[in-house]
């Protein structure tokens, strides 16, 4: 019986995550349950999944829980940071689906991976931001590493790996990742400058939340994912090459030296990565339908288009920058949320986040601190620039 921690229980990937555990009641046990600040949708989970414990990072937030609970559930409430890390190494938990976005669950997912847990990752800033302490931190503690963005699943899946669930690389010639294209594919440059935010969350395929569907849009996620194979499989940009493909289907594919190449294809459901990860070696039901090829009819493939979409060449040059990917990665949350929120065009994020590495004094962090600190000033130097185009 594995006893899993979910941290981000009330998002997209929490919510997929509790229910392939719910499926398999003789194999799992959902021990401990965090979030940011969901106090309604937590509650809820409580009252569904009865956890031993729930966390809620926002102080005021575990009080409205607790509030909420009292006399209902037997589930003890916990604020703040602290419990978070230590409920990550406690021995009262095996796996740890580490799901929150930002940095909030970065402590306890660095912590999970220096106590060797099982260690279901799908926090981009984990690798993206803190690349190197976090990769340490697995290897330190011999933690078992998975992938659950559905790209690095894939490429996870066609890779030989030994007991610790480390990829073995050395027939390897390319790594291709997919992209979607996003719902602005086949634009042109000048057409993306009026797109809205209702159309840039519209995704063709994949159901996400607005920041991510946003990246989507401009290829940002897959900036972010190619600094994550990156550090997931210990390859170089150049060894890794961006496929659009528009279906979806086939989630990424490794080519080999002897000319064969593996690809994982599977219908576009988070479940099947989130359910892969929780399993290995082995493989379980993940309640996901059945991908029928010949109904399917096609796959495409195309080169992504950079002059329209400038942020996929702009995190190829980051990554090569001490620090970089911080920094891209900080610049590029504050300049979405001024899209969302009508401040921006769509065709300012690149801008943003470009005159941001360059604004920026880069430097590679040398512990969780010096990431934090990077990223508060690319966050504010980000504003700055958002600033001068707002007006």
């Amino acid at each position: 019986m594995q006893r899993v921690m979910i941290l981000g229980a009330t998002g997209s990937i929490g919510l997929s995550t509790l229910d392939v555990i719910a499926r398999h009641p003789d194999k799992y046990q959902v021990t401990v349950l965090a979030a940011n600040r969901s106090v309604s949708a937590m509650a809820q989970l409580c009252r569904d999944h009865r956890p031993c414990h729930a966390v809620m990072f926002d102080c005021d937030a575990a009080a409205e829980l607790e509030a909420a609970l009292a006399g209902v559930v037997d589930t003890k409430i916990h604020a703040g940071e602290a419990p978070m890390v230590a409920f990550a190494q406690s021995e009262q938990v095996d796996t740890v689906m580490a799901a929150i976005v930002g940095f909030a669950g970065l402590s306890a997912t660095l912590a999970a991976a220096r106590a060797g847990k099982r260690l279901l990752l799908a926090n981009k800033e984990a690798l993206v931001s803190a690349g190197a302490l976090f990769m340490d931190a697995v290897q330190a503690g011999r933690a078992l590493l998975m992938p659950v963005d559905s790209e690095h699943n894939a490429m996870f899946q066609c890779l030989p790996a030994d007991e610790f669930a480390r990829p073995q690389m050395d027939r390897v010639e390319k790594i291709l990742l997919t992209a979607s294209g996003g719902p602005f594919r086949g634009r042109s440059r000048s057409e993306l400058s009026d797109m809205t935010p209702e159309q840039a969350c519209a995704h063709p395929n994949w159901d996400m939340g607005r920041k991510i569907s946003v990246d989507s849009a401009t290829l940002v996620n897959k900036g972010l994912e190619l600094a994550e194979a990156c550090w997931l499989f210990n390859r170089q940009p150049s060894d890794i090459e961006v496929v659009v493909h528009p279906q979806s289907i086939v989630h990424s594919l490794i080519r080999y030296v002897d000319g064969s190449v593996l690809a994982q294809l599977g219908q576009p459901d988070m479940r099947t990565p989130i359910a892969y990860s929780l399993s290995w070696p082995d493989r379980i039901e993940a309640g996901v339908n059945v991908l029928d090829l010949v109904e399917v009819g096609r796959l495409d493939f195309e080169a992504p288009n950079l002059d329209a979409f400038p942020c996929l060449r702009l995190a190829y040059e980051a990554i090569e920058m001490p620090g970089g990917m911080c920094v891209f990665s900080a610049a590029n949350e504050m300049a979405v949320d001024a899209f969302l929120s009508e401040r921006i065009k769509f065709t300012d994020i690149d801008q943003v986040i470009e005159a941001t590495l360059k604004t920026v004094s880069l430097c590679e962090p040398s512990d969780l601190a010096a990431v934090q600190a990077l990223d508060g000033i690319a966050r504010a130097t980000a504003d700055a620039h958002i600033f001068d185009i707002a007006g």
